[in-house]
Parts: C-alpha cells; structure tokens; sequence
C-alpha cells in the first residue's frame, strides 16, 4: 500500500512538471515519424544510450561498496599469505583482526606515527598526494616509482603478545609494470620469510613467476644486509642469473633469478634494495634490532 501511495505521489508530480509535459508531446511527435526518418533514429539512439549510462552508473554506485570490501578482504588475504598464516576455508576477517596488527612509520625517522587512522590510510593513494609525498632523486630512484609517500602502513604478526613477523610493503617497476608486494621478515629486522606479489602485469610464464610458489620459497631465510657491515643500512640481497650455489660465501643474500626475464628479475633486486636501504625501512628495522623486535 506504501509503494503505491509513493508511486501515486510520482506520477502526480511529474503530471505538473512542465518539462515531463514537453518530453510528452516531443515523445509521441517521434513515435508518430516513419521508421526511415532520420529524426526518429537519432532520438531512439541517443535514448538508448541515456538509459545505459543510467544503468551503468547505478550499477558502479550500487556495487562500489562491495568493491570496496572485496578489495580489503584480498589485502587481507594476501598480507596472511606472506605471513604465513592463510588457510584454506578460513574466514579472512577474523584471521586477521586476531593476528595483525597494523602500524604506520615515518619512513625519514623510521618512528611509529600514532596521531593518523591506520584503518582509512593507503600507501599508494598517498603516493599520489603532494603533502604526503616526496619526490625521489633520480640518482636513488633504482626501483623507478619517482615518488613515494612519506608514510609506510606495516603490519606486524603477533602471537602471545610477542611479534613474530614484520610485513613491509614494497613495489617497483619490472619490464612492463609496477610491481606491488610485501616483504615478510623476522622480528631481528635482517632474516626473510616470505615475499608476496599481489599486483603485477609481468609476462605470464616469465616474468610472471614471481607468483609461483616454489621461487617464494626460496626466500626464507635470506639475509638482508651484510653481516660483516658495521652499518646494517645497505643491503645485500638480490637476484642473481642461474641458480644459487648454497655451499658458497654469500649465498645467503642470493635468490635465483628468473628464468628467460632478466629485466623483471632486475626490477624484483632493485625494489628490494630501495625499500632496504635509508630511502626506505633501513632506519625502521634500524630501531627494530635495537628494541628487539618489542
């Protein structure tokens, strides 16, 4: 009775709309035209086209919170992948409120910044805004992204109180496209345990396989920095070309490279030596050693 009380309501108000009126009189003057009439065709056409972008535009507003959501459900996703901590069937919300917490750093001072919302704050959108942004000289921008924000979202994994992991964001451009990921390591800020790609357009087959599991699992364990550098600062971790021999010096801050994508491979060494080094985390995981992971 209520819908047909407001539809009445409608109808009323667009019988004294002058506008609805002439778009009356101009309706049934078109439907009255031959079918060959050029005027028809126009009309009928730019109708048609009136109704779509409707539908489509309700459509985008009707579905963006739903986007919205399904893309935070797959942050989530893929910060427990790198984590370690995703299971099959497991509800993606509840496994991360219970073992993740985030935090945002001051990439200059490597400081924990408390006055901004961790929950609303995104690295890439910042990115892209002058105040929270920094431009990158060209002389250090090896991971070619130009800019970047001057705020880092981190997420530690806790267990009892105590964190066991620190997951750290990182991107980079490989030969056709940035590359977004996360860079998983232990509280002692040097020893990896996982990396993650969750946005590449990388050469399927190729460059693409910085997805694959089995290259992932080659990380764990890698060392970050030289162990023999006075200044934990600069790192050494990078891909090199064919495999790495694990009866040799250094191997630990080696990972195979690519097969047949030297330049993505190059892209993957350079990313990880930028977010490193003292353009990115070095002063943070600086302050993580000191304070022992706590």
């Amino acid at each position: 009775m209520l819908k047909c009380e407001q539809f009445n309501k409608i109808c009323s108000a667009l019988d004294n709309c002058e506008h609805y009126q002439k778009f009356k009189v101009y309706k049934d003057k078109i439907l009255a035209l031959g079918n060959d009439s050029l005027e028809k065709t126009i009309a009928i056409a730019v109708a048609l086209c009136l109704v779509c972008a409707v539908l489509v535009s309700f459509s985008a507003v009707a579905l963006k919170p739903l986007q919205v959501h399904n893309k935070a459900l797959d942050m989530k996703k893929n910060i427990l992948d790198v984590a370690g901590l995703l299971q099959e069937g497991s509800d993606i919300d509840s496994a991360f409120a219970e073992k993740i917490e985030a935090k945002i750093v001051d990439l200059e001072t490597g400081d924990y910044v408390e006055d901004m919302n961790v929950a609303e704050y995104d690295q890439r959108k910042a990115a892209k805004d002058p105040a929270l942004s920094v431009a990158i000289p060209k002389n250090k921008d090896i991971a070619h992204i130009r800019v970047k924000a001057k705020f880092a979202k981190v997420f530690l994994v806790k267990e009892a109180g105590a964190i066991k992991s620190i997951i750290l964001p990182v991107s980079g451009y490989g030969l056709w496209s940035t590359l977004y990921g996360f860079l998983s390591v232990d509280p002692d800020g040097q020893t990896v345990q996982s990396i993650n790609f969750y946005d590449q357009a990388e050469t399927p087959g190729l460059g693409g396989e910085v997805v694959n599991p089995d290259w992932r699992a080659l990380w764990k364990g890698k060392k970050i920095y030289s162990e023999t550098s006075a200044d934990m600062s600069e790192p050494a971790l990078s891909l090199i070309k064919g495999v790495v021999d694990n009866a040799k010096a250094g191997s630990q801050y080696q990972v195979d490279g690519l097969a047949g994508a030297t330049l993505t491979s190059t892209g993957v060494s350079n990313l990880v030596k930028y977010w490193m080094s003292k353009e990115g985390f070095a002063p943070y995981l600086a302050k993580v050693r000191t304070d022992k992971g706590v």
